[in-house]
């Protein structure tokens, strides 16, 4: 097996197990978006403690404002907001 084969099963093992989470994520009701999970998963591939994280997301999602939250139907020559917001800036790029 080359090293491109063992990078590209990396990559799509990598995405399976992302598409996973999110699956578990969205039963679980979590209000995690893909990128946000995939930030969580890679800060706990790097050694972050999961309980911390975790308590991170609770207390930033009882903090967040209501606007946030429930986005309102934008002005007729606004941008529509995103349906799922990140609890992260969008100047992180997910892994």
């Amino acid at each position: 097996m080359g090293m491109e084969e063992s990078a590209g099963g990396a990559a799509r093992q990598a995405k399976e197990s992302l598409e996973l989470a999110f699956q578990m994520s969205q039963i679980l009701d979590t209000g995690l978006d893909r990128h946000t999970l995939s930030l969580l998963m890679a800060l706990c591939d790097r050694g972050a403690n999961p309980e911390a994280l975790a308590a991170l997301v609770r207390e930033l999602s009882s903090t967040a404002p209501p606007s946030a939250a429930a986005p309102t139907a934008p002005a007729s020559n606004a941008v529509a907001a995103p349906t799922a917001p990140s609890l992260f800036p969008s100047g992180f790029r997910q892994l």
